[in-house]
């Protein structure tokens, strides 16, 4: 009976155990109170948002006392997001600012290396030979075509001819807008325009003013919007053969068969001074945008560069001969054409040319026997800055366009343009999409030839690239 009892007496005692609420050495909840735990933690998982343990993540629930902004977090928010916007604006205006800056120092280096004559596009491979489509006859002067320019933004253009008139043309349109007829011989106090030949015309580079002369020995300055006469500039002694504007100003050279060269300011409508130096009639001119001009100094085999600015020149020696025609290509290069039928290529650097082609133009005499004396070169033309040229050949019947290749020291052919009757003048236009010839049935200074089928008038060359 103990022995049940004592038995019994465990069982109670091992219950009563169980009962009892542990607690670890280290102080640890009880198993109760860890269950507890869990559960209020389970709770607390299922509303808000917990990392697992592979990096995945939950959707947490925010109270809504978690999405409310006080008014001081807001006045913060505000003032970062203004702030930034006001970062934005800066970064954009400094960006603009760097644009602006590339564009201004790269057109600073292109005039710096125009004015040093550095400044060489190469262009001339570009260029095709025009089709009969692509050349335009304008006809309206009675007489020989002698000379010829085109505005700067080439909507004009502006012929000039024995005949004494001067006739102002649309390009586009291809037809007469305005002429100013020439007067009789004796006229010239009484009429406002020219009383004997036309020889040469000059635009301003911002189109605002047109020079024309000719055997009258005085330069008319002209308003080429509504042609009319602005003033009459006098003092030549002789015919003037050759006018030029500086580019990016109004001042006008003016050269003479009298062997001097005149400037005149035409915003003063005033006289500046006279440079001499040639010992014979002076048969071109041409200027750019350094304060100097280039002449051709006809049967004293000269090219003389007038250095306004230092009151110096320097002279340039060609073949026997006479020199006829010049064109600047850049500050440092030039073209020029005699009577010989050789086109010269020169640098400032050398007194003689770099290169020079002999026979340039060949075409027929009268007979129909191929001439070289009679079709010397009247009339040369430069796409200033690059490497194109083109030449006129009297009366060879053609047009020719040059390469000037390796830095200016070799002329090479390109094409060559068909012309019927005599070639007195050429000119590119500023972009060089438009070559424009005069042209008639006699040389512009002479009648030692006739041709009796060629038309007087202008041609509207339109030169394409291949790769339009």
């Amino acid at each position: 009976m103990p022995f049940f009892i004592k038995s019994k007496g465990r069982k109670q005692s091992k219950s009563k155990t169980k009962q009892r609420p542990q607690v670890s050495l280290s102080g640890a909840p009880s198993k109760k109170k860890r269950k507890k735990l869990r559960l209020q933690n389970e709770e607390i998982e299922s509303e808000s948002e917990i990392e697992s343990d592979d990096g995945g993540k939950k959707t947490e629930v925010v109270s809504s006392s978690d999405e409310e902004e006080t008014a001081q977090e807001k006045k913060l928010r505000l003032a970062k997001e203004y702030l930034a916007s006001l970062e934005q604006e800066e970064a954009e205006k400094r960006e603009q600012d760097d644009i602006h800056r590339d564009i201004i120092s790269h057109r600073l280096k292109q005039d710096l290396l125009e004015q040093t004559g550095k400044l060489q596009k190469t262009v001339a491979d570009e260029y095709m030979q025009p089709s009969l489509e692509d050349i335009t006859v304008l006809r309206g002067h009675q007489l020989t075509v002698t000379c010829v320019v085109i505005s700067p933004d080439k909507e004009y253009a502006f012929s000039g001819s024995k005949d004494c008139s001067i006739i102002k043309w649309d390009v586009e349109e291809g037809r007469r807008l305005h002429t100013i007829h020439g007067g009789r011989k004796g006229t010239e106090d009484t009429h406002n325009g020219h009383t004997d030949h036309v020889l040469c015309l000059a635009m301003s580079s911002d189109g605002k003013f047109l020079a024309s002369g000719g055997k009258n020995k005085f330069v008319l300055l002209w308003n080429p919007d509504n042609c009319q006469l602005i003033h009459k500039f006098t003092g030549h002694r002789d015919s003037i053969s050759g006018l030029a504007f500086r580019i990016g100003s109004h001042q006008l050279f003016s050269a003479s068969h009298d062997r001097s060269v005149k400037i005149w300011n035409v915003d003063e409508l005033a006289y500046i001074e006279t440079l001499f130096g040639h010992s014979d009639a002076i048969t071109g001119i041409d200027s750019l945008i350094r304060d100097r001009a280039i002449t051709s100094g006809g049967r004293d085999g000269s090219i003389r560069i007038w250095k306004v600015v230092e009151e110096s020149q320097l002279v340039f020696n060609g073949d026997p001969g006479s020199i006829d025609c010049v064109a600047f290509i850049n500050e440092s290069n030039f073209i020029s054409g005699a009577d010989n039928n050789s086109l010269s290529l020169w640098s400032m650097m050398k007194k003689k040319p770099t290169v020079t082609v002999k026979n340039a133009h060949c075409g027929q005499d009268h007979n129909g026997n191929t001439s070289r004396e009679t079709n010397w070169i009247t009339a040369v033309a430069a796409l200033h800055n690059t490497d194109l040229v083109a030449s006129a050949g009297s009366k060879d019947g053609c047009i020719k366009l040059w390469k000037t290749a390796k830095n200016n020291t070799a002329l090479q052919p390109l094409f060559s343009i068909p012309m019927d009757g005599f070639v007195n003048c050429l000119q590119f236009s500023v972009d060089g999409q438009i070559l424009v010839a005069g042209v008639g049935q006699e040389h512009k200074l002479g009648r030692w030839w006739r041709i009796k089928d060629a038309k007087n008038g202008i041609r509207i060359i339109k030169l394409k690239k291949k790769h339009l």
